[in-house]
C-alpha cells in the first residue's frame, strides 16, 4: 500500500505507546503524551496546596506540577521509593500558559504497540475520576488517564476554584 493511499483509509494500524506503572494500576498513554520520563528529583512544595499536588519540579529550565492520580482520585497517597519516577505529559491546550504537567510513577515504563485489534474497554471495570476509560490489552488491564481533567483541575486550583 502506498503512503497516500494508507493515509486515506483514516485507519491506525498502530499506535506507539507506553505502559507506566502507579502504585496501584498500569496508564496506557500514547507517545505523544509522554514528553519525557525522568527521576523524582527536588520539589518546591507548598504547605497550603492540596494534597493531590506534590509540588513544582524543575524540567528542562521550566517550572512543572507534580500531580499524584491516586489522591485525585481518592485513593491513598502512594509511597516515594526508590523507584519513583515522573512522567512529564504534554498538555492539552487549555492554557497557554500551561505547557507541562506531571505525574508521579513507581517503576519504568514499557513500551507498548496498540494495534486497534488488541485493546477493548473493560465495561465491568469503573473507572475513577480522572481515568478516561479502563482498557484490556495484550491480557493486561490498564487506564487511560483523562489528561485534559488533570490539566483542567490544575488550572481550577491556580484560580482559586479547588
Amino acid at each position: 500500500m502506498k503512503a497516500q493511499q494508507h493515509i486515506e483509509t483514516d485507519q491506525v494500524q498502530e499506535v506507539a505507546s507506553l505502559l507506566v506503572p502507579l502504585s496501584d494500576k498500569l496508564l496506557l498513554m500514547p507517545n505523544v503524551t509522554v514528553a519525557e520520563i525522568v527521576p523524582l528529583g527536588e520539589l518546591e512544595q507548598d504547605d497550603a496546596a492540596p494534597d493531590w499536588l506534590l509540588g513544582r519540579m524543575t524540567w528542562r529550565e521550566l517550572s512543572v506540577p507534580l500531580m499524584s492520580l491516586e489522591v485525585l482520585n481518592g485513593h491513598e497517597a502512594p509511597e516515594v521509593s526508590r523507584s519513583a519516577r515522573v512522567a512529564v505529559l504534554n498538555t492539552t491546550g487549555l492554557s497557554d500558559e500551561l505547557g507541562f504537567i506531571a505525574i508521579l510513577t513507581q517503576g519504568l515504563p514499557r513500551l507498548a504497540r496498540v494495534i486497534p485489534s488488541e485493546i477493548s474497554e473493560r465495561e465491568d471495570l469503573t473507572p475513577d475520576t480522572y481515568d478516561e476509560m479502563v482498557v484490556s490489552w495484550s491480557g493486561e488491564t490498564a487506564v487511560i488517564p483523562a489528561v485534559a481533567q488533570l490539566e483542567q483541575t490544575y488550572l481550577n486550583y491556580l484560580l482559586g476554584d479547588v
